[in-house]
């Protein structure tokens, strides 16, 4: 299943926060992640957003809402699970 990808105004600041080169490969990941979940994603138990993709050191909180994906928040793992 292909995925629509919404990211929310909090992730965007998350994102321009980045260095260029970390945002890109943190974009190009969240990309591969449309097509079945492609990527190190896994499924969160007890806490929203219910879903996290790994990108290296930075984590990429988002749900699944029918054929779309809403990314909440782009973090650093140190503070992303807080």
């Amino acid at each position: 299943m292909t995925y629509e990808v919404e990211i929310r105004p909090a992730a965007v600041k998350d994102l321009d926060a980045m260095s260029p080169d970390v945002a890109q490969r943190v974009l190009a990941k969240i990309e591969l992640a449309r097509n079945d979940l492609a990527g190190n994603v896994k499924r969160l138990t007890n806490f929203t957003p219910e879903y996290r993709l790994r990108v290296g050191d930075w984590r990429v909180l988002f749900e699944v809402a029918g054929s779309r994906i809403v990314v909440h928040r782009v973090m650093h793992r140190s503070k992303a699970y807080e």
